[in-house]
């Protein structure tokens, strides 16, 4: 990487800074698979819930549009209400497993970010969770971003959710930079085609189990498996 090439960095959270994707994957788990057990409609296809639906349906969307993607690949027709109900309910999930057990930013990511900060390249956060203020918190790296466009910003905003560009174009210009001069990082095909679409200068998958060919496929124009491949501590 040529970091002078570049104006600002923006970061999807949830597995590209913190390893929490893990928790959100445990949490959706849980909430569908106890829906699908329960659910007394006689529509749809009701068999287990897998890592696959994750990746396919919710993964690096808004919560509440991973509901609706997720029902209907099943054929399920919910009201906006039951899917509210359903997305509630993973965030309170969530929630009581970051309190319980914390989180910690994956080291490699810190270490670019350390070599970013010496570099003096403006930082964003952008997330399609309403939790990424506290996720960052509890990670200790709150105070290294200019801004963090989270779920909840977008929904003040009006902005539409990943893989629509909207939210990382707020933070470019929240961070004073232009589109095609900004980086961006996802783990996320929706966030993966957020970039490509929004016309980004460069746009970084972070393979986390997604895989390789498919972020490409989805836009990226460089895939690594860990932000520490990035580290160079010499090429500013």
């Amino acid at each position: 990487m040529t970091w002078r090439d570049h104006d600002a960095v923006l970061l999807d959270l949830d597995g590209v800074i913190t390893p929490t994707a893990e928790v959100h994957m445990r949490a959706w788990a849980e909430m569908f698979n106890a829906f699908l057990e329960s659910h007394e409609g006689t529509d749809g296809d009701r068999s287990a819930y897998t890592d696959a639906d994750y990746f396919a349906h919710v993964d690096g969307k808004p919560r509440y549009d991973g509901v609706r993607d997720f029902v209907a690949s099943r054929g399920i027709e919910l009201t906006e209400e039951q899917v509210r109900e359903l997305g509630d309910r993973k965030n309170d999930a969530f929630n009581a497993v970051l309190a319980r057990d914390g989180v910690e930013a994956y080291p490699g990511s810190v270490a670019l970010l350390d070599e970013l900060r010496a570099l003096g390249m403006p930082l964003a956060v952008v997330s399609s969770s309403a939790n990424a203020p506290a996720v960052l918190e509890a990670a200790g790296l709150a105070e290294r971003f200019g801004t963090v466009v989270s779920g909840a910003v977008a929904t003040e905003l009006g902005l539409p959710g990943k893989p629509a560009p909207d939210t990382f174009v707020h933070a470019a210009r929240e961070l004073g930079a232009e589109v095609e001069r900004c980086v961006v990082f996802e783990d996320a095909v929706s966030g993966v085609r957020a970039g490509a679409a929004g016309g980004f200068g460069l746009v970084i998958g972070v393979d986390r189990g997604v895989g390789a060919e498919v972020l490409r496929e989805a836009g990226a124009h460089l895939v690594v498996g860990d932000l520490a491949e990035l580290v160079s501590g010499a090429d500013a």
